[in-house]
C-alpha cells in the first residue's frame, strides 16, 4: 500500500499567510469580470475580499467561508465591513464553480444563503488540517 505525506505548513508564517490566496484566485477566474479588485486581509482569521463591480463585495474567511454585502470599509491588510450581510452556505471551501450559483442564491435571499453567521472552525485551530486543504488549491496556481 502507498503512503502519502501530508505536509502542514507552519502557522503565521509567510506561506501561511499566503495560502488562501489560491482557493481565491480559483474563485476570481470562476466569477469572471464580475470581479473589479481583491485583496488579502489580516489573518485572525485570514481572510480575503472581492470588490464586485457592481459596487458590493465577497468576503471570504478561514471560519465562516463566504459572505455578499454592501461594501462599507475595508482595504488591504484591514477587514472588511459590509452591510446587508448574507452568508453564501455550501461549506468553508465551496468549489469555485459553484461560488457563482451561491452568490445568485444569496443575492435572491434563496437558497442555502442565510443571515446567520455559520462557524465551521475557529482560526486558533492552526493544526486542524484546514491547511491541507487550501494547499490543494495552492498547488493549482500555475499549473
Amino acid at each position: 500500500m502507498p503512503s502519502v505525506a501530508i505536509r502542514h505548513v507552519e502557522p503565521y508564517t509567510e506561506e501561511w499567510l499566503r495560502q488562501p490566496a489560491g482557493y481565491v484566485r480559483h474563485v476570481i477566474d470562476a466569477l469572471g469580470p464580475e470581479v473589479a479588485d481583491w485583496w488579502e486581509g489580516p489573518c485572525d482569521p485570514r481572510d480575503a475580499t472581492l470588490l464586485l463591480a457592481d459596487g458590493s463585495a465577497l468576503v471570504w474567511d478561514e471560519e465562516s467561508g463566504w459572505r455578499l454585502g454592501t461594501f462599507v470599509s475595508g482595504g488591504r491588510g484591514a477587514h472588511t465591513e459590509l452591510n446587508g450581510i448574507r452568508y453564501l452556505g455550501h461549506g468553508l471551501l465551496p468549489k469555485p464553480e459553484r461560488v457563482r450559483p451561491a452568490l445568485d442564491d444569496a443575492r435572491a435571499g434563496v437558497g442555502a444563503s442565510s443571515a446567520w453567521r455559520p462557524c465551521y472552525r475557529s482560526h486558533r485551530n492552526c493544526r486542524d488540517g484546514f491547511d491541507v486543504a487550501l494547499a490543494f488549491y495552492s498547488s493549482l496556481v500555475g499549473a
